[in-house]
């Protein structure tokens, strides 16, 4: 919990700092914290860059445009991919598919959850989630990150069980 200031106004739990910028971040209530934009911003990148989820967020379209809206491809190999909010308000281009997670390195595995909790400035309805710390059943299949499986990204060769 926050260390009130005089004026009623959350402290920073980083910083130390006050002001109405401060306030509880990540859509998980068990793992959030009182953060100011500043350093929020620096955790959620960090964060961002070590689990890949480093995607442009989707444009958001005008609800009276009515012209087509062509689905995101990967700029290296122009495969279809899903891009979704992270619960850190970064964005990850996720595979199409799902594979089973013997099949895909453990730092490549995500999952699409509805989040419980809403203190995010960004309103969503999924959000995708690595999974990390526990391996999934071998029968629970997991999405890869796209670029996992990416057939031109960094000049990897193409992987075997890619199921375009």
């Amino acid at each position: 919990m926050a260390v009130l200031h005089s004026v009623s106004q959350p402290e920073c739990l980083l910083c130390s700092s006050h002001g109405p910028d401060v306030r509880e971040r990540v859509r998980i209530i068990r793992l959030s914290a009182e953060l100011c934009d500043r350093c929020w911003n620096k955790v959620a990148d960090e964060l961002a860059l070590s689990e890949g989820a480093t995607a442009a967020p989707e444009p958001e379209f005008d609800s009276d445009d009515v012209q087509w809206i062509e689905p995101r491809a990967c700029r290296h190999c122009d495969a279809l991919v899903r891009c979704y909010p992270t619960l850190y308000d970064r964005w990850v281009e996720l595979a199409t598919f799902e594979l089973p997670p013997k099949e895909v390195s453990p730092l490549h595995r995500w999952r699409l959850r509805r989040p419980k909790a809403t203190n995010t400035p960004i309103a969503v309805a999924t959000v995708a989630i690595r999974i990390g710390a526990i391996d999934p059943t071998p029968g629970e299949p997991v999405i890869p990150a796209h670029e996992f499986v990416c057939l031109r990204h960094e000049g990897r060769e193409a992987r075997p069980f890619f199921a375009g």
